[in-house]
């Protein structure tokens, strides 16, 4: 892949939308007011765009609860199709898509490319499923009465989506949530607003009526999005994000009762037993460690590696990720780009600096970047004790943490040392010793012998503090939908 000229920058954050998108109309915020987005390799401004106020989220609220009932009244065949050509579209503008989420998030040019197919899948994944919400009918035990058990749409739903993937959790949200007849309102990260906006763009052009979907742009996300969640018009909310925003916005779900699903923040294991394949559990732990340059929850935060092996395994890793390319996403043959900003970056350094202060030894990298843009370099740290920070906190970025072990109970005892439950990995050769440790270990989701676990066709999510419900798989869509029954007396 070719380095991509200032030109081809220009032209598509040029033609990207930067108003809000509510009720079908492109429009400014209300005030007038705007928000600026950097691009983080290089921290300059990208664009402006609308600033939504409070009276701008009503505008999308209402919007959403007018068009609710028609909406799920539409068939779900045509429902199914809206998908379908929205995931088409997406196909045929990945370009753009691609580009535009490159400059606004950083990631390399690859990593967009593969995340506009990985986002287009779940619009046909659910696509699929829209024709697929069944219900039920049956003879009361005693035999004097018949049971219809229906499923309906939730109603209206709050979507709240991350900057570190910023169209795949979009299109995770709204395709369970229009495949189940939900109209909504999403509220994308102020970081990075312009994938968002493209999509809706998309769905727009997929033919998904006005009112359904609804795209609110805030630098002012609490006194924005607060009084739409406590208004009870809203049903659903699904948010992505951190632990503790999370549990803020459950506390003012309660008021309403309001269903949720939360996908929360994550302290992953990596667990290498002594008779894992090296090379193989390298490769894995370059997919869960630098996937997204490290930001991402299912990071591996914490590599346990067996003792008689975390030698060869430092080695080989370092000389992994010591080669690759760092940059900006736009340049040929990049690989590893900058953090979000700076806040982020500083957060890495703070971490890196800890583990040292307190006994890890430097393996590779442990510095920031040279000029311009919010860079870390790629990190090995080895002999990291429990006592440093990175133990607890996600590090959202390029380091790799390396703790040795003894025994099998000491690392399950390590790796569920966390309030934390999204996903862990274990490598090992042994089948039962697998399975025994897959079992033992608190998380929603296990990789055994591989690096990545996501996928729209199974179900994401976690346990203790890293969330509510699950997203994707055959369940995604129960998220979005009520379970209603009707009794016939006979």
């Amino acid at each position: 892949m070719t380095s991509v000229a200032q030109d081809q920058e220009t032209a598509v954050v040029e033609a990207a939308p930067k108003q809000l998108y509510i009720n079908g109309q492109w429009r400014e915020a209300r005030s007038g007011a705007t928000l600026q987005v950097l691009d983080p390799s290089t921290g300059r401004t990208l664009c402006r765009v609308a600033d939504a106020s409070e009276e701008d989220g009503w505008d999308a609220l209402r919007a959403a609860e007018a068009a609710q009932q028609e909406f799920a009244a539409v068939p779900p065949r045509k429902r199914a199709d809206m998908l379908m050509r929205a995931f088409e579209l997406m196909h045929e503008r990945k370009d753009d898509l691609a580009l535009l989420m490159t400059l606004e998030m950083g990631k390399p040019l690859a990593d967009a490319y593969g995340e506009v197919n990985y986002a287009a899948e779940f619009f046909r994944h659910f696509a699929e499923e829209a024709t697929r919400i069944s219900g039920n009918y049956q003879t009361a035990p005693a035999g004097n009465a018949r049971f219809i058990v229906r499923r309906e749409p939730v109603g209206p739903s709050i979507l709240i989506t991350p900057w570190n993937f910023p169209l795949a959790m979009g299109t995770r949200k709204l395709g369970p949530a229009i495949a189940a007849g939900c109209t909504s309102v999403l509220k994308p990260a102020e970081l990075t607003p312009l994938s968002m906006l493209a999509l809706a763009q998309v769905l727009e052009d997929a033919g998904v009526p006005a009112g359904v979907v609804n795209i609110v742009v805030t630098s002012t996300a609490g006194k924005v999005m607060e009084p739409l969640i406590r208004s009870g018009i809203a049903r659903k909310l699904s948010f992505t994000g951190s632990t503790a925003v999370g549990k803020k916005l459950l506390e003012q779900c309660a008021e309403k009762v309001m269903r949720t699903s939360m996908e929360l923040g994550g302290n992953a294991g990596f667990v290498v037993f002594d008779d894992a394949d090296l090379d193989q559990a390298v490769e894995g732990a370059m997919q869960a460690k630098m996937r997204n340059s490290g930001e991402a929850c299912t990071a591996a935060n914490r590599i346990f590696v067996h003792r008689s092996v975390i030698e060869p395994f430092a080695e080989k890793l370092a000389e992994r990720m010591g080669g690759l390319k760092v940059g900006r996403g736009v340049e040929d043959g990049v690989q590893v780009g900058p953090m979000v900003d700076a806040k982020q970056q500083a957060k890495v350094k703070e971490l890196v600096d800890d583990a040292v202060g307190k006994g890890a030894q430097v393996v590779l990298g442990a510095e920031t970047g040279e000029g311009e843009g919010f860079f870390y370099q790629p990190t090995v740290l080895k002999e990291v004790p429990p006592s440093a920070r990175m133990w607890n906190e996600e590090i959202f970025g390029p380091v790799a943490p390396l703790t040795p072990f003894e025994t099998e109970e000491e690392v399950i005892e390590w790796v569920n040392d966390t309030q934390y439950g999204l996903v862990n990995y274990v490598f090992t050769h042994d089948l039962t010793r697998a399975l025994r440790v897959a079992e033992a270990l608190e998380s929603g989701m296990v990789g055994l012998n591989q690096g990545v676990v996501s996928n729209p066709a199974a179900p994401f999510g976690g346990i203790k503090e890293s969330g509510l419900g699950r997203e994707g798989g055959d369940t995604g869509i129960d998220e979005f939908l009520e379970t209603k029954l009707i009794g016939i007396q006979m």
